[in-house]
């Protein structure tokens, strides 16, 4: 399964990537990935008008998008929408960050779970 991350440079600068995360064979219920350690787990329902310019990431977190859409923009000025079951893996936490607004006058709801250190993908 493969989702998308943002994340910084040695510069402080953030880009998009992506992440594979690995499956193996789960039995009749379908393909499973290992058990990752998490933190906490983070609510969020985000106004349509949300535009927030530059932040880092306030932890590495998953970002689960549930309804609604949001555009992320990084330092390069590459710009992903993300929508309902999009899954974004932000390790942007230091540096210049990233922008992120809402889309089409929708207000989002969002799960984060923030990550272990030790979790690696």
């Amino acid at each position: 399964m493969k989702i998308k991350r943002i994340y910084n440079d040695e510069e402080g600068k953030s880009h998009f990537g992506e992440v594979e995360i690995p499956l193996a064979d789960g039995g009749p219920i379908g393909l499973l990935s290992e058990k990752y350690a998490a933190g906490k787990v983070i609510f969020r329902e985000t106004p349509a008008d949300y535009d927030f310019k530059w932040h880092p990431a306030p932890a590495r977190q998953l970002l689960f998008i549930l309804k609604g859409r949001a555009e992320f923009t990084v330092s390069d000025g590459e710009r992903h929408v993300l929508g309902a079951g999009d899954v974004l893996l932000l390790e942007d936490t230091e540096g210049e960050g990233h922008c992120s607004k809402a889309m089409y006058n929708e207000v989002r709801h969002s799960i984060f779970v923030t990550l272990d250190d030790s979790v690696q993908f």
